[in-house]
């Protein structure tokens, strides 16, 4: 669901980042944002109720020009959790490009992060989008937390699915930027398949992730 405009060498990709109430998804957009670049680096917009929970999404745009001319814009949403929002989640994950499913990592948490996960396959396909093909991975955040699940125990659950999962601690800053590389990877791989950007834009992955994820 690529936004492209191959004459005024233009592109939009749109990163999704979904799962249950409090996992972290919009903890992960502030780490991002404390520790990229800020050349290239747009605004970060929180919408929050009372609460302080996001009802809508926070968004996180990048922005690439490829030696060629060609520009690539990257925008980072994350969803509400709550049940009574799944019409605003359905709304954001329309056009994604990829998405990250962010877990929560507390053993009692299990039954929550596998029915926000068949949530996100449910709206997925009311959607259009097929998991089976959006690039996806799995971040397990709170690793620093107690009473969490063994990695080992999360990866024999999720092992057999072939997502890449990783292990993070979003609130401490660790796993962050391996996930959003993981993403970003995936993503562009896919948009490469689809749009040939390195045959016919000149535009390398390995520069493209250089310049999207550098640190301050």
């Amino acid at each position: 669901m690529i936004e492209f405009d191959e004459e005024q060498k233009r592109m939009v990709l749109k990163l999704v980042y979904y799962g249950p109430a409090l996992s972290g998804k919009t903890t992960n957009l502030l780490t991002l944002h404390d520790q990229l670049t800020i050349d290239g680096r747009g605004e970060l917009m929180l919408l929050d109720t009372t609460q302080d929970r996001t009802i809508y999404f926070d968004l996180l745009p990048f922005f690439y020009v490829a030696p060629s001319g060609m520009k690539i814009k990257l925008k980072v949403y994350t969803v509400p959790g709550q049940v009574r929002h799944d019409a605003t989640r359905k709304a954001v994950l329309q056009r994604a490009d990829g998405v990250v499913f962010v877990a929560d990592s507390h053993a009692d948490q299990m039954a929550v992060n596998f029915e926000s996960f068949d949530n996100l396959e449910k709206n997925l396909a009311l959607v259009g989008l097929s998991i089976e093909h959006l690039p996806l991975v799995i971040q397990f955040n709170k690793r620093d937390l107690t009473d969490i699940v063994l990695e080992s125990d999360v990866r024999s659950a999720w092992g057999p699915s072939g997502l890449p999962v990783v292990m993070a601690s979003a609130l401490k800053g660790w796993g962050v930027l391996e996930t959003f590389r993981e993403i970003l990877t995936l993503t562009f791989d896919a948009v490469n398949d689809r749009y040939g950007l390195t045959a016919r834009f000149g535009v390398e992955r390995d520069d493209f992730l250089k310049e999207i994820l550098a640190v301050q």
